[in-house]
């Protein structure tokens, strides 16, 4: 479809929202002339001023004149000045798709390209073309794969999809608006209701007598019947909407094959589905963990620590970057889905441009560690850039102790309820003292359903592993405070506990197993954690 009649398509559904507004006021006087007319005074009055309340929303959504803007993407200007290679890249790419290039390049933390133009006269005039392009993003791509994004996201300036945006927005954003009119005022009659009836109800039982059950049942039903009529249309004029923004997205992709290549095109593609849950992944499990101890990683590393983890995991990735989700695309998806995407690009013919060496796309930056840095006091909240500095190492550890430290609190809280010193040695010593202190203890201890529920030799066990387990938080915590053991970060597994000395932690485990077996014996984890 052309630009040409994409743009009426969406000034057509534009339209439709007011014609339909017209109609609906329309249809209200109309009711109002008819009650006037033939309805007794007090019956056609409450007809009209029931009319007139109902056409205040719409009234309001008709003449809403200005549509509220998005705020700006937080993110780095990055200036033609500071990064020539870059802008050298997209000037190209923009000549090659046969459009303008953007004015302004801004740097951002996701994994994501976007771009915007501050379009005038509903669209209809071109304005300030913004490439918004994220760091992350770039930290997971080469330069042909960066390029194929590029080339995508300038098709959608080359076939005026960002001129369209401001009228499929005002579109969207009057119909919510009417329709949260309509609830809105449906939600405080009914409120209005309950309380009335509530209040009746209060009174009736002070009087001692039984009060009625509120039933607010059909209270502002005349408005959630107009916000159903608005919601039928806001969901074609988000089908029709969106069906034009999937085949939109098709077209980009076109552009960025013919530029980049078809093979370059298929693998940004497949890389996207990786780096996204990757990256995800690492701000949960490595740049937030120290958010409850206190601590961030080094400035520049709440993004910059995206490098070496992709590094280290780059193989674990190879099942999102193959396995596609072959889901159907619902009615309000505005993007095909990925696995029809990478299919129709890898059916085309070869092109020849395969194969070919690339350097990293953060090349292209003049210091990607710097645009790293600059990031982070514009994406941050105020409360986590307060948060001290550590190195990696430290964060680690000192989150670790952190997140552990609720458990260790709950075994000591547990063993010195029973007058015990919750310390390793001093329950070692208890235990050996007080064979009945293992059964009391475990009443003490958090237990399943399975748990509190079983008999006989399942109860025995489920005991045993409670028993282990409060002896290894409260062995662990000692070996972690005194700087024995120390917990060590890994970019490609889990966090561990690094012990001293070969061997220390599988001598661990048989000492523990030893000291709640049926024949306990305690002098191993003795001898082990306890020695001088």
């Amino acid at each position: 479809m052309g630009a040409s009649l994409r743009t009426l398509r969406t000034l057509v559904l534009l339209c439709g929202f007011y014609l339909l507004s017209f109609v609906l006021l329309a249809l209200l006087g109309l009711m109002d002339w008819a009650a006037h007319s033939w309805l007794p005074a007090y019956i056609g009055g409450k007809i009209i001023i029931g009319s007139i309340v109902l056409a205040v929303p719409i009234v309001r959504g008709v003449f809403m004149l200005r549509t509220p803007k998005a705020g700006p993407e937080p993110g780095v200007l990055a200036t033609e000045e500071h990064e020539p290679a870059l802008w050298q890249v997209v000037r190209e790419t923009a000549a090659q798709v046969g459009t303008r290039a953007p004015d302004e390049i801004v740097l951002t933390d996701e994994v994501n390209a976007s771009v915007a133009e501050d379009s005038r006269l509903l669209g209809l005039l071109p304005g300030t073309r913004r490439l918004h392009l994220g760091l992350p993003l770039m930290t997971g791509l080469d330069e042909f794969q960066l390029r194929s994004v590029l080339a995508h996201e300038m098709g959608h300036y080359a076939n005026f999809d960002t001129r369209l945006t401001p009228l499929l927005r005002r579109g969207h954003v009057q119909l919510t608006r009417t329709i949260e009119h309509f609830h809105d005022r449906a939600d405080a009659k009914e409120a209005k209701e309950r309380a009335r009836q509530e209040k009746r109800a209060a009174k009736r039982v002070a009087k001692g007598k039984k009060a009625k059950e509120v039933d607010t049942e059909g209270e502002g039903f005349s408005y959630r019947i107009m916000a159903s009529v608005y919601t039928a249309y806001a969901k074609l004029y988000l089908r029709a909407g969106l069906a034009g923004s999937r085949r939109q997205e098709l077209a980009a992709d076109l552009a960025a094959v013919r530029v980049a290549g078809r093979d370059a095109t298929a693998s940004a593609l497949r890389e996207l589905n990786a780096l996204g849950p990757a990256y995800r992944f690492y701000l949960n499990a490595y740049a937030t963990l120290g958010v409850g101890a206190g601590v961030l990683p080094p400035a520049g590393q709440f993004i910059g620590g995206f490098r070496p983890f992709l590094d280290a995991r780059s193989a674990g990735l190879d099942e999102r970057r193959t396995e596609l989700s072959t889901e159907p695309t619902s009615p309000y998806d505005s993007h095909p889905a990925l696995a029809e995407r990478v299919a129709r690009v890898e059916a085309l013919p070869d092109d020849g441009l395969g194969g070919r060496a690339a350097r990293p796309a953060l090349a292209l930056l003049a210091d990607a560690d710097a645009v790293a840095v600059a990031l982070e006091p514009v994406t941050l909240t105020p409360q986590a850039l307060e948060l001290a500095r550590v190195d990696w190492e430290d964060l680690v550890h000192a989150s670790m102790i952190y997140f552990t430290g609720s458990e260790a609190r709950r075994a000591r809280e547990a063993v010195a309820a029973e007058g015990v010193e919750p310390t390793p040695a001093g329950l070692l010593d208890a235990l050996d003292r007080d064979p009945g202190l293992r059964a009391r203890l475990t009443e003490r201890l958090p237990r399943s359903e399975g748990a509190r529920t079983a008999t006989g030799r399942a109860a025995r066990e489920y005991a045993r592993a409670a028993q282990r387990r409060v002896l290894e938080v409260l062995v662990k915590a000692d070996l972690t405070a005194e700087g024995t053991a120390r917990w060590q970060l890994s970019w490609s597994e889990d966090t561990s506990l690094r012990y001293p000395g070969d061997g220390f932690e599988e001598r661990l485990e048989a000492a523990l197993d030893a000291a709640v077996a049926d024949s306990p014996d305690t002098e191993p984890l003795r001898k082990l954690v306890l020695a001088p």
